[in-house]
């Protein structure tokens, strides 16, 4: 019987040669001769020890020493190190080694003829093959051979599913298989909803992988864990980690920062949206700013050796007009060096109703961009909120833009009106979005890394120009690292920060990180025979781009903050216990959360926040504006994804988690912006959400605890979607309208019926509705007209302390996980500021407050020196006496002047015919939702208002605050008759 030794190969497998005769002649490679001399001689026990170390040490400083040697695929097998070993971005080095596979495509051999190797039995027609694993923590990917960089597979560690009902188990990564034939020794790989099969070289082997791999699925902070809320991702900030995120009002601010990351980016650029426009421009006036338009931006990074992913959400087309496949024609045509993906295959994959919805934008996994704003028309808006731009300077083309009245049935002539601008106005927009520094931008990397793998192993599985992407890590540091003799301030911020900017992959290797702790166990100088096809750099990157200098330079536009070297692991883990509990029900409250102390973030480069409008108006907390400070904070990434949308293992639900324990522990008040507000009560069977459930029992607890407690939403007028109230293709508009009536005020299922049987009355002191409405003329001597201000953004802020900002609507859709992808952050202040809640001194969080401040005062019309009349949201001098008033008065003024729609007079659509039939009479012309002025008002309709010109009625509303209509329609039935097509329709699209 034949034995097969622990260095021979399998019997079936297809080994590609990794060198050629001439390079192993050429290498001085020490051989067994050389082993005498370090045998021990004769002698005393103590002094043949001693001479042995002597000897075996020079014996190393010889072998290593000599960088042929250390180049050698030899010595990098023996040592088990790879060009991936000692990147710091993917993580400290767990295992490496050559294994066999069968599941990957035929390996291509390279220009120098390399051949099936001598396996043992030479089965070159095997579909097994040779190639290199490198297991880090948060994935194992595979390589076809330690100086190869390019990535084949990649198996990213995710949420392992529990082993029993009580949730208590878990799930293993490997798995030993026995093998039926002999010789033969397996093991399998599982996570993410797929597994993999490999073999290595004995049983042995198979055990180290094994332990290896499901060892690294053990540490809490872990990516097979879950954490607070159920996310996949952990808090971050808990230590002095970099954690930093600031806040942008409105497409204006976060369009110029977003510009700004882009024209900075140094090595990779991730984007993905739910609809995205590649002429868009990022700054304006459009025809100053030529060089902001998202497609030029990305062709000038390409032309640099940026590497950009695109993934764009694949529509049905009968259904949705954003024409994601022109979107996808043009940005391919930029340069090689965009990639583009749309998922999902309709056909394939059966998904026809759900969505990708997430809108992020992740520059070199140093900053990223979440929230509710897509790089596409219609988004960019200031706090004014106009209404008009004629003759156009502002919003080009197809840009100015208004789904009530019309959406564009082509978008090849982007620059080409789809509204008369003397007519029509557009419809302004309103959205909230958030830059994130530090290890929580990572965590939003490797979400969408997760996602673009998905969709590239389902959609281009063979296409070689798409790659396979790997995951940052979130920068644990490694123990190699802790024990530099270094520990100075400045050396720390330096060898940090390198850690973070994604630099030329085999420059890296010579980063003091790297060389100064272990100085010879990687090539010093890059092999350029381990290249064949041409330098090529992890994730298809080319490494000669002229970024070698980046390894310790700042990147302006994305500065960090100071981080330590050494972490104290038993406080790291006691402030994680807090963390790790079960779903929805953190240990530690809010209170015990907060923390007066400050990082140290005096070496912050502050050269980009000072390019922003602000300027440096950051020293006063009652300052407000468009962009927010920098603030350094607790948070942790949520998200709404499952097997369909990022193929993970199990449905994870995390923002609707998160949503339900945070409004259950607030304090004073909940503040809500989203573009939609439909949810459930217990018991409700057709809505699934919970959010509803929440809000009700927290302020049922509040009204038995005879406390103050507040809860403010800020939703749109009527859904933005084309058709009037009336129309017969607006059964969609209506339908939502009914959804979002069934969950406020109509029916045994909303929130008002319930509490009105409870409180009565006093139902509106605890809970209130409003929408946000602008007006202006279209051009001079233009109509005056109205439209709604479209509330995009998907906000929630607890308490001045707490924000939750993302991509997730107030709907079944994006909370229940299984639906629509969404992606969201939780902010938790640990700077703090001086304020007042509910009449007394309150310590109120830095970023929380500043953007409630702000958004105030942009929806109240406040001057700078009134916002300190809105310090305390909950006090009746601010809620009913600024907030609640402004409303009303604001309400009356629009009703007055316009007569406009939605409205509380109009209770049936016969109704609203009359209203439209009447006042198109009048004006001869008029909008969808009744918005063009009378240039005299017919009849007083409020005593309070004098009978003036409507411009000088308009001179006294405040800002854009309006209420919400809670009779409108209030005697119909806005779901979809038999006779519509959305009759036919699952309801749920709606909900």
């Amino acid at each position: 019987m034949p034995v097969v030794h622990d260095d021979d190969e399998a019997d079936d497998v297809h080994v590609p040669s990794q060198h050629d005769e001439h390079s192993i002649k050429n290498r001085n490679v020490p051989s067994s001769a050389v082993l005498p001399v370090i045998r021990p001689a004769l002698g005393r026990q103590q002094s043949v020890s001693d001479r042995a170390k002597v000897a075996m040490q020079e014996y190393l400083n010889h072998f290593l020493g000599n960088l042929d040697i250390v180049n050698s695929r030899e010595v990098c097998k023996f040592l088990e190190v790879s060009l991936l070993s000692f990147l710091p971005e993917y993580g400290p080095k767990l295992k490496e080694d050559y294994v066999t596979v069968r599941h990957l495509p035929k390996i291509e051999m390279g220009s120098k003829g390399r051949c099936c190797s001598s396996c043992c039995f030479s089965f070159c027609s095997s579909n097994w093959q040779k190639v290199w694993a490198v297991l880090k923590p948060g994935f194992l990917a595979l390589l076809q051979d330690p100086f190869d960089p390019k990535l084949l597979d990649i198996v990213i560690f995710d949420v392992s599913p529990c082993t029993d009902r009580n949730g208590e188990g878990q799930t293993t990564l490997a798995n030993e298989i026995k093998e039926h034939t002999p010789l033969h020794f397996g093991f399998e790989v599982s996570s993410g909803g797929r597994a993999i099969k490999l073999r290595t070289r004995s049983s042995a082997k198979v055990k180290d992988w094994v332990t290896a791999i499901n060892a690294a699925r053990r540490p809490p902070e872990g990516w097979c864990h879950p954490h607070r809320f159920g996310s996949f991702a952990p808090p971050r900030g808990l230590t002095e980690d970099g954690s930093v995120v600031q806040w942008f009002i409105d497409g204006r601010a976060v369009f110029d920062a977003i510009a700004s990351s882009i024209e900075e980016a140094k090595s990779e650029i991730f984007i993905t949206d739910w609809w995205l426009c590649p002429e868009l421009y990022l700054r304006r006036p459009f025809h100053f700013h030529g060089s902001s338009r998202l497609d030029i931006l990305l062709e000038s990074r390409a032309k640099q050796g940026v590497q950009i992913y695109i993934l764009l959400y694949k529509e049905v087309s009968l259904a949705l007009k954003i024409n994601s496949m022109y979107s996808k024609r043009r940005l391919l045509n930029i340069h090689e060096n965009v990639k583009v993906l749309r998922y999902p295959d309709h056909f394939s994959t059966g998904i026809y109703l759900w969505s990708h919805h997430e809108k992020i934008v992740v520059v070199d996994n140093q900053v990223c961009y979440i929230g509710g704003l897509d790089l596409c028309f219609g988004r960019y808006d200031s706090p004014e909120h106009k209404v008009a731009d004629f003759p156009p300077s502002t919003w080009p083309g197809k840009d100015y833009y208004n789904p009530r009245e019309s959406e564009p049935n082509s978008w090849e002539d982007t620059m080409k009106d789809e509204l008369d601008r003397t007519k029509y106005p557009r419809m302004p927009w309103h959205d909230v979005q958030c830059a994130l520094y530090g290890p929580a931008c990572r965590d939003v990397a490797r979400h969408f890394v997760q996602r673009w793998n998905y969709a590239k192993r389902n959609k281009a599985p063979n296409e070689q120009a798409i790659p396979l992407l790997m995951p940052h890590h979130h920068m644990v540091i490694p123990h190699y690292m802790g024990t530099s003799k270094e520990t100075n301030g400045e050396t720390e911020s330096k060898q940090n920060h390198s850690m973070d900017i994604k630099i030329d992959r085999l420059n890296s290797m010579k980063t003091p990180a790297s060389c100064q702790d272990i100085p010879l166990l990687l090539p010093h100088e890059p092999d350029h025979h381990a290249f064949p096809n041409g330098d090529f750099g992890l994730n298809g990157m080319n490494i000669n781009n002229g970024l070698s200098d980046h390894a310790n330079k700042t990147n302006r536009n994305h500065p960090q903050p100071n981080r330590k070297a050494k972490v104290d692991l038993s406080v790291q883990d006691l402030q994680m216990k807090g963390f790790v509990d079960d779903v929805g029900s953190p240990e530690v409250s809010v209170s015990k959360h907060y923390d007066t102390s400050k990082p140290d973030m005096q070496n912050i480069d502050k050269e980009w926040w000072e390019t922003q409008e602000r300027g440096d108006q950051v020293a006063s907390v009652l300052d407000v504006g468009e962009v927010g400070p920098r603030a350094a904070c607790r948070c942790q990434v949520v998200r709404s994804v499952g097997p369909w949308s990022a193929g993970t293992t199990q449905i994870e639900g995390s923002i609707h988690n998160a949503y339900f324990s945070l409004i259950e522990k607030a304090e004073h008040f909940v503040y809500i912006e989203n573009q939609f507000f439909i949810s459930g009560l217990s018991g409700d069977d057709t809505i699934k959400n919970r959010v509803l459930e929440a809000l009700y029992r927290r302020i049922l607890r509040a009204e038995k605890e005879k406390r103050r407690f507040r809860v403010i939403i800020v939703i749109p007028l009527l859904p933005g979607f084309q058709g009037g109230i009336d129309d017969g293709g607006a059964a969609s508009v209506r339908a939502i309208m009914h959804w979002q009536y069934r969950t406020i005020c109509r029916g045994p299922n909303s929130i008002l019926k319930n509490l009105y049987d409870v409180v009565g009355p006093k139902a509106h002191d605890y809970i209130s509705f409003y929408g946000l409405r602008a007006h202006g003329r279209l051009g001079d001597g233009g109509p005056l007209v109205t439209n709604q201000i479209y509330v995009h953004s998907k906000l929630m802020i607890i308490d001045d302390r707490i924000a939750l900002i993302g991509s997730a609507n107030i709907n079944d859709r994006s909370l229940l996980g299984s639906r629509d992808s969404e992606i969201g952050m939780i902010i938790e202040d640990k700077e703090v500021v001086s304020s007042i809640m509910d009449g007394r001194p309150w310590e109120a969080g830095k970023f929380s407050f500043s953007l409630r401040l702000s958004l105030w005062a942009e929806h109240l019309g406040l001057l700078p020196g009134e916002v300190s009349c809105i310090m305390d949201p909950v006090d009746d001098s601010t809620y009913k006496n600024i907030w609640m008033a402004t409303a009303k008065v604001n309400t009356m003024i629009y009703q007055q002047v316009f007569s406009c729609v939605p409205n509380d007079h109009i209770h049936s659509r016969n109704q609203f015919r009359q209203n439209f039939a009447h006042r198109k009479e009048k004006v001869g012309h008029t909008t969808i939702d009744l918005g063009v002025a009378l240039e005299k008002p017919e009849t007083k309709q409020y005593r309070d208002l004098a009978d003036a010109d409507p411009m000088e009625q308009l001179q006294a509303v405040r800002g854009h605050i309006v209420s919400f209509p809670l009779e409108f329609m209030c005697q119909e039935d806005l779901r979809p008759f038999f006779s519509e097509s959305e009759y036919y329709t699952s309801p749920q699209v709606f909900h």
